[in-house]
């Protein structure tokens, strides 16, 4: 039995089904992403925090106590394109980050945390801890679950990267 699938393509049934779980996948890393920051949203203004938005909070919680520059932070896949420079421009301005211009590189800018940011970025960390603990006492995911979901999406990732660096 074969399967349209748009177009004129036809799909074996099995491979059918997998397109339709496939794109249920990507739906939900997409919605996942978007709750995410609207849970961060939430949690700041229950706080009063009005001046971070959540993809700066994330921004912080991600470099931690490293000192990064923008072109790093994209290497590693954390954020795309000028977005970045923007987002620590902001940070800076706020006082969340110190920036510093690299001494080997002088049209390149290396920033880290200043206190105000490790506490905003602690913020962001308890936050994360609750959730974790939600998920293991309401029995919604377990560390092998957990594990089992995350080697899934990093083999994703792997693909998606591949693709991107070899196929074109």
């Amino acid at each position: 039995m074969n399967i349209r699938t748009g177009g004129d393509t036809l799909l074996p049934a099995r491979d059918a089904a997998f397109m339709r779980s496939y794109l249920d996948a990507l739906t939900l890393v997409e919605r996942l992403h978007r709750l995410l920051l609207d849970v961060i949203k939430d949690e700041f203004e229950r706080l009063r925090i009005l001046d971070v938005n959540p993809v700066q909070a994330l921004l912080l919680f991600n470099i931690g106590d490293n000192e990064v520059t923008a072109g790093e932070l994209k290497t590693r896949g954390y954020y795309q394109g000028s977005n970045v420079s923007y987002n620590l421009k902001k940070l800076v301005e706020l006082g969340y980050m110190h920036h510093q211009r690299s001494e080997i590189d002088r049209r390149s800018v290396r920033v880290r945390l200043t206190d105000r940011g490790r506490k905003l970025r602690e913020v962001v960390a308890r936050l994360f801890a609750t959730h974790a603990e939600g998920l293991i006492a309401r029995a919604i995911l377990d560390a092998d679950a957990m594990d089992e979901i995350t080697n899934a999406l990093k083999r994703m990732e792997r693909y998606w990267t591949d693709q991107i660096r070899y196929i074109y």
